[in-house]
């Protein structure tokens, strides 16, 4: 009797990457794995002491060697391969499938769909009446000067939308311009460079269309490098987010997305393969003087992620609330200089400790839009009652 042979992808399982998430189940513990891709619809769930095998799924060991390191039955650590292979969670050619079905879907619909922009309301009346409840209760910030480009957060509307509201409480009588380009930060994605987008967007209010001017010159001088890793769009929610508070000000307008690296990342490979940050400033700041026409910025920015969900050991308490206020505001205070070196470089100084998320892409927002000045409209921090999390976040306009 022939068996038939284990492919090498599960021979020597490699994890992708993924998001750990406990879950409650008859009162049992459980952790469920979640594919920041959003590849597949079916969710893998395991006990927790098998992330001690996943952890070894690392594309070095056979599953025999794993099994023997963790004395562990050999025969349960493959069918836990094989379930993860099944909803592409191992690199492989079942991930490579679903993800040639994913482009597929983006491409033939044009967009990228609605996903995090629906926790606005199952239709577009109920979003809209939404977003005015949220300007209603916003206060009128009275700006002198026209108004560029904006810094808004990207935290969930529920936590985030005053800071939200005060931002784009600027646009209230601003005529569309011909496009926004709009800057978000890479949260799970594969990219360790630029990603650009040659997509839309979908939201309950509709659909923005990519530029396709500015974007096809953007392919053109930059190439295939520029667009490679776009799937990474699909699950990142910096860029989506803004996009209902775009369309109830300015309709459906083009817009050209990006989604900036963390500049005190180093890239993976320096190989070519990767669009750095300092060429796609210099290209698009080329391409939106050759297309004319007037551009619209938003830097999609969270600041400060601290407590015990990002790994500190204590709850956030009153006094790490002030001291992180006074950090965010000596940051903020560089960023509303409006110089970029000076800013990248005093929070490589202090070496980012209350790990700001955005630090690309309020740079790279500062180099493109150049502002004559900024204004801080508002500035809040979300904790919950726990002080398991506290994320901070800003209101700024360029002028």
């Amino acid at each position: 009797m022939t068996t038939t042979p284990v492919p090498e992808h599960l021979q020597k399982p490699h994890i992708r990457p993924i998001q750990p998430m406990p879950i409650k189940k008859d009162d049992q513990t459980l952790i469920a794995l979640r594919d920041p891709m959003m590849l597949s619809k079916e969710t893998v769930v395991i006990p927790p002491q098998a992330l001690k095998a996943l952890q070894a799924f690392r594309g070095e060991l056979t599953v025999e060697e794993i099994a023997e390191q963790l004395s562990a039955p050999a025969e349960q650590l493959a069918k836990l391969a094989e379930g993860l292979d099944r909803v592409g969670l191992l690199w492989g050619p079942n991930f490579e499938e679903l993800e040639k079905q994913c482009k597929q879907r983006v491409a033939d619909a044009g967009a990228f769909p609605a996903i995090a922009s629906a926790m606005l309301g199952e239709s577009e009346e109920a979003c809209r009446a939404q977003l005015d409840s949220y300007i209603e209760q916003t206060e009128d910030p009275e700006l002198e000067e026209p108004v560029i480009g904006l810094v808004a957060p990207h935290l969930d509307y529920e936590r985030g939308w005053p800071n939200f509201a005060a931002a784009y409480y600027a646009l209230r009588d601003m005529d569309p311009p011909d496009r926004v380009v709009i800057l978000g930060t890479n949260h799970f994605g594969m990219g360790d460079g630029v990603v650009g987008s040659e997509y839309g967007f979908q939201s309950p209010l509709g659909t923005c269309p990519a530029d396709d001017v500015v974007v096809s010159a953007m392919k053109d001088k930059l190439g295939r490098p520029y667009i490679v890793d776009q799937l990474d769009h699909l699950p990142e929610h910096s860029i989506e987010l803004q996009l209902p508070w775009i369309q109830y000000f300015f309709g459906n307008v083009p817009v050209v997305a990006a989604l900036l690296p963390d500049p005190f990342a180093p890239m993976l490979d320096d190989d070519g393969e990767r669009t750095t940050t300092e060429q796609f400033v210099d290209a698009l700041r080329e391409t939106l003087d050759e297309v004319g026409g007037t551009t619209f910025f938003i830097a999609s920015s969270d600041l400060s992620h601290v407590g015990p969900q990002f790994g500190e050991p204590r709850p956030v308490d009153d006094q790490r609330k002030f001291d992180v206020e006074r950090h965010d505001r000596d940051m903020l205070a560089k960023f509303l200089s409006g110089d970029a070196e000076e800013f990248i470089g005093a929070m490589k100084w202090n070496k980012n400790p209350t790990r700001w998320c955005s630090v690309g892409n309020m740079a790279a927002v500062l180099q493109l839009a150049k502002p004559k000045a900024l204004e801080l409209i508002d500035y809040r921090q979300a904790c919950d009652d726990q002080g398991h999390v506290l994320v901070s976040s800003a209101a700024i306009v360029l002028h």
